[in-house]
Parts: structure tokens; sequence; C-alpha cells
């Protein structure tokens, strides 16, 4: 028989087969470009959504601490201050377009001194809004605001007290308390409740933005100094919230103004 000589067909070599330089870096490009997409797409999905449920289950946690506390009797707080000039305050001045609002009660402010920095004690509610969150002194970023907090401004009034009340809180990420503040409207009611006393605020005004150095929205007498049409003119018990706007920015600040309508002994 005769014997078969298996043939081998060698095929024409691929143009890539052995890859140059250029298609190596190509390749490494697009493996890095897939691997950056992947974890900016899970920086988005912890900012947008983990660091919410995380402050905001905290958040709840904290006010059902500070509601339990309160009914058990186990947070008396410091002695209530008197007002400044001891007979409660004058009526606050009307905003553009808006109606006179109810003076504050006289006599002494039921309003607490200052607490500890960093420190949960006092809740906010805003109906409106379906929020209930907690009001912690001071306004640093890890310490009160990125735990789903409301912040309290140093050297601003206590609530219930004359002058002055003014809290920040993150319109994004981080439980975002504030997050439609935009929606509040002239007569909507904000509560202020602390282990002493239940202050209830109605809204007056808003500011739709301004700079972030316009302080004098937070001065005993709130006005912008930007926008010099917003704010009052006479002293009053005010409450001022704060948040940054437009939403996912940090670039001016949008302001509601609120002015105190009855402080009630809890």
């Amino acid at each position: 028989m005769r014997e078969r000589i298996p043939v081998v067909v060698q095929g024409r070599r691929g143009r890539y087969d052995r890859r140059s330089p250029a298609v190596w870096a190509l390749w490494t490009g697009a493996e890095l470009a897939v691997t950056l997409g992947v974890v900016l797409l899970l920086f988005v999905v912890h900012q947008l959504w983990w660091t919410n449920r995380e402050a905001q289950d905290a958040a709840r946690d904290q006010v059902g601490r500070l509601e339990r506390q309160w009914r058990d009797g186990a947070a008396a707080g410091p002695p209530p201050a008197p007002p400044a000039d001891g007979s409660g305050a004058a009526r606050p001045a009307v905003p553009p377009g808006g109606t006179p609002p109810t003076a504050p009660p006289s006599g002494r402010d039921t309003a607490p001194a200052t607490p500890p920095r960093d420190l949960a004690y006092a809740i906010l509610r805003i109906p409106r809004l379906g929020l209930t969150a907690p009001v912690a002194e001071g306004i640093g970023r890890t310490a009160v605001l990125d735990k789903g907090y409301v912040g309290h401004y140093p050297h601003t009034a206590q609530p219930g007290g004359t002058g002055n009340t003014a809290l920040a809180g993150h319109r994004n990420t981080h439980g975002e308390p504030f997050r439609h503040l935009d929606r509040l409207r002239p007569g909507d009611t904000v509560v202020l409740e602390t282990a002493r006393l239940r202050a209830t605020y109605v809204v007056r005004a808003t500011l739709p933005e301004t700079t972030p150095g316009d302080g004098t929205v937070l001065a005993p007498v709130p006005r912008s100094t930007v926008h010099p049409g917003y704010g009052f003119t006479a002293p009053g018990a005010y409450l001022t919230l704060t948040t940054c706007t437009p939403e996912y920015t940090s670039t001016y600040r949008l302001v509601v103004w609120a002015v105190l309508r009855t402080a009630q002994p809890r």
C-alpha cells in the first residue's frame, strides 16, 4: 500500500497575531476605561443610595432615642434662658408680599441654653415635606450633616428663643433632609421640639438663590444683602432653614424664613 504523508496547510499569518505596541496600548486603554467606569458607577451608587440609606436609618434611630428620653424624663436639659429684653420678642417685619406674622409669646423664653457641640438635642418636623429629623448643635459635615442630621448654626438663637434660630441640612446625599426644601410655601408650619418645649413656626418667605457669603440671612434680624428685597427689618423670633442649590451642587444657597407662632412647654 502506498503510505500517505499528512499534509499540514499553514494558514496565512493574521495581521494582528503579533500585536503591535499601538494595539496593546489601545487594548490596555479600553480595559482601564471599563474599570474606571465600574468604579465611578459604584461611587455614584454609594453617594446617591448607600449614604442616604445609612444616614436616614441613623437619623431615624436618633429621633427614636430622643423621643424615648423625653418620654421617660431622662433628658432634663439645661434650665430655660430668659429673653434678652426680659419681655419676649417684638413683632417681626412683613416680607414683601407677606402677611403680618403673629408675635411670639411674651414672658420668659423656654429655649434651652447652648447644648454641647455635635449633640443631637432637638427634632425638626415639617409636615408638608413629611420630614422628621434630629437637630444637632453645629454644622460640621462629618460630625453632624453627613449623619443625616440637621445642624444648628452656633451663635444663633435656640428653638423658641428671641432672635434667629438658623438650621442647615444636606439637599443631596447623606440623608438629604432638605431635598425638597424648595416646596415650602408661605403658611406652612415647621415644628422644633426639645426636651423642654415645642416651638411652632410659620413659613413667611423663601429666598430661592443667594451666595454662600450672604451671611446676613443668619443675622438676629435676618435679611439678604445680596437681594435687599428679601428679609425682615424688626426684631422677632425667626427660623431660618438653609441648604445648597441647585441640586447636586454647592454653588448657591436656598433660604426659607419662618416666624414663631407658639412656644409651649412640654
